[in-house]
């Protein structure tokens, strides 16, 4: 009876765990959470949300676990959690492309047919130095953290700033992760002007958790 009691028990928390993340909203706070730390307004504006309704969301996501909050001044910041928030995003991830083959082909569509790069493979050209690393997220992300050596081109500004990229090197463009569009119109829009051009299949979010080097500012 205990140990019954007990399995009910961590399924009442997994089920809570679960209910947190049953909101699209929610989701893309965590998104925007894991590329660094950003007031409450910050965080509302780039989600289109009222600051109340996106304070309520971060509210529920804090008392969770998956996001941290700090006051600054007149302010609160929230970052990612300490635990294995983004692994967790990346399983469920997983399990939606195990059961909707269709979500594989969506990727796809996204990228623009558009070939990936892999992050074993980025780090052997980087190592090389014959590859250019393009951050195509808007600046106020790259400045919370980057992938090494990145250059920062938001895909905005990315058509008036061709004349300013090496024109020898392959770029490789990278943004928030495997089903964020930015890298691959970005990568669309290279190879128009005849640059040789590819996208990273991660993101920033799964290069940080993976442990390797990131920079700021």
């Amino acid at each position: 009876m205990g140990a019954d009691m007990s399995r009910h028990g961590a399924l009442d928390e997994f089920a809570e765990l679960a209910r947190t993340l049953g909101s699209p909203h929610r989701l893309l706070l965590l998104e925007l959470a894991a590329q660094g730390e950003w007031s409450v307004e910050a965080l509302a504006e780039q989600a289109g949300l009222s600051v109340a309704n996106a304070s309520q969301h971060l509210q529920q996501l804090k008392r969770a676990g998956f996001v941290l909050s700090r006051r600054d001044g007149k302010h609160v910041r929230y970052r990612l959690g300490e635990g294995p928030v983004i692994p967790l995003l990346a399983a469920l991830r997983q399990c939606v492309e195990h059961r909707r083959a269709e979500l594989g082909r969506l990727a796809a569509g996204l990228a623009g047919g558009a070939e990936g790069m892999t992050r074993e493979a980025l780090l052997a050209r980087l190592r090389d130095g014959d590859v250019l690393l393009l951050d195509v997220r808007p600046r106020e992300e790259y400045l919370q953290g980057h992938l090494p050596g990145a250059m920062s081109l938001p895909l905005e500004q990315l058509e008036r700033g061709l004349a300013e990229l090496p024109p020898a090197l392959e770029i490789v463009a990278y943004c928030r992760g495997p089903y964020c569009a930015l890298s691959a119109q970005a990568v669309a829009l290279l190879r128009a002007a005849g640059r040789p051009a590819r996208r990273l299949m991660d993101g920033y979010p799964d290069w940080k958790a993976a442990g390797l080097a990131v920079e700021r500012g």
